[in-house]
């Protein structure tokens, strides 16, 4: 849950400032995504009855929190901004109603739900965990880690860690891949 709440200290600041200034709102999109495949497979839909309610309801909170996120991010943007995050957003929300359709309509069981689903969250879960280092040429042009803030980085390592072993002590290997293919941060 940490991992989420940290994202309101930059927000606070978009806010205090009326501005975006030089924050990106790709973490935010991609973490939504994540969120949103991964409570989908914590669904007895996907998942067999309510083995990965864990999942589903930590996820379900970040998808509100980072749809908030990226409200306020839309709020104060400049123009060209908010078409940019339309632009990624679009396709986003697109792929994850393809994504969830064809599981639940196309695909006759669980252990096959499971796999499909979770394939796609291990790939979305690795660009959330590295699209944070989209802040890293920002921090090698202006030489400052102002907007590659260190909570996040922290929480973020430790949630993973957390997840890992949920995934580990579960046996759902879709869960601890996940964590595993993630570019380090430390």
């Amino acid at each position: 849950m940490q991992i989420f709440r940290v994202s309101r200290f930059t927000f606070a600041r978009v806010i205090k400032r009326k501005s975006t200034e030089e924050y990106s709102c790709v973490p935010y999109i991609i973490a939504l995504l994540n969120c949103l495949l991964y409570t989908w497979y914590g669904l007895p839909i996907v998942s067999y009855r309510w083995e990965n309610f864990p999942v589903a309801t930590i996820n379900g909170l970040g998808i509100l929190l980072e749809f908030s996120f990226v409200l306020v991010y839309l709020w104060f943007a400049s123009t060209r901004e908010k078409i940019k995050v339309v632009v990624i957003l679009i396709p986003v929300i697109l792929a994850f109603g393809i994504i969830s359709a064809t599981s639940a309509f196309m695909i006759h069981n669980h252990h096959q739900r499971k796999a499909f689903v979770g394939s796609v969250g291990v790939v979305a879960s690795a660009a959330m965990y590295g699209s944070p280092l989209v802040a890293v040429k920002q921090v090698m042009q202006t030489k400052s880690v102002e907007f590659m803030p260190f909570h996040l980085s922290f929480f973020s390592f430790l949630a993973s860690s957390l997840w890992l072993v949920y995934g580990l002590l579960g046996h759902d290997l879709f869960i601890a891949v996940s964590i595993l293919v993630q570019p380090k941060k430390f």
